[in-house]
């Protein structure tokens, strides 16, 4: 082996096994939340929903370690309809379900089948969710319009790490917050925000803001082939 190449090796192969080992432990982590997850959350849209979810949560946190500064992840199967419960709070460090299922808010301009939501958006303007991961920034107060009342409630800026299917959530004014036209039994449609329960978003907004994670998932093709989170966990 001539020099050129034994140098090459010698930077390339740390490299290379930093990733393995990465990945290695990404794998571990995941396995270990699916086990004590699955058969818990149910029902799913689709069989992948929780391990997408896991494997993008653990992929983020370990190259970004400085920014998940809380164990809490806010998960959403928007493959379900309105009425069915599709919110939950883990916690991913004892592996345990802080609250959930819940019912949560779609967009507006994501439609709807039978209330599950047909069309995802990054798009200005477009008043639909958008799907992917998203760091929970700072808590606020969030002012509201429903059936032609104001509303007051707590509220949670987004920041979406999925570039090119969430990454205008700031920009768009996408956040978590409280929501009146969400019950206990069916969550009416936002401006793409995923609202919930107004004395819900009391409890575990805060728990979730400035380093928590969240998640929204739908069994979306393109999203999931292409989401960068989930294609970095892939490989």
């Amino acid at each position: 082996m001539d020099a050129t190449s034994a140098a090459a090796t010698s930077t390339t192969t740390p490299d290379s096994s930093t990733r393995r080992n990465a990945a290695s432990s990404i794998a571990s982590v995941t396995k270990s939340a699916l086990e004590a997850f699955t058969g818990v959350v149910k029902p799913l849209s689709h069989p992948q929903a929780l391990e997408n979810a896991f494997r993008s949560y653990f992929a983020y946190k370990t190259s970004h370690p400085n920014e998940v500064r809380k164990p809490f992840l806010y998960f959403v199967d928007f493959g379900l309809p309105t009425t069915a419960p599709r919110g939950y709070l883990f916690d991913m460090e004892s592996l345990k379900i802080v609250d959930g299922p819940f019912t949560v808010a779609q967009g507006s301009g994501s439609g709807s089948n039978n209330g599950v939501p047909t069309r995802f958006s990054n798009a200005p303007n477009s008043r639909a969710t958008s799907l992917g991961l998203y760091v929970a920034k700072s808590i606020y107060d969030f002012h509201g319009h429903s059936s032609g009342q104001s509303y007051s409630s707590v509220g949670m800026r987004l920041m979406g790490v999925s570039s090119g299917f969430n990454d205008n959530a700031l920009a768009r004014g996408v956040v978590a917050h409280g929501a009146p036209y969400v019950t206990a039994t069916k969550a009416g449609r936002s401006s793409g925000c995923p609202a919930m329960e107004p004395d819900r978003a009391q409890r575990l907004l805060p728990k979730l803001a400035d380093g928590g994670m969240v998640f929204l998932f739908a069994p979306d093709a393109n999203w999931m082939s292409s989401d960068p989170w989930l294609a970095m966990t892939a490989e």
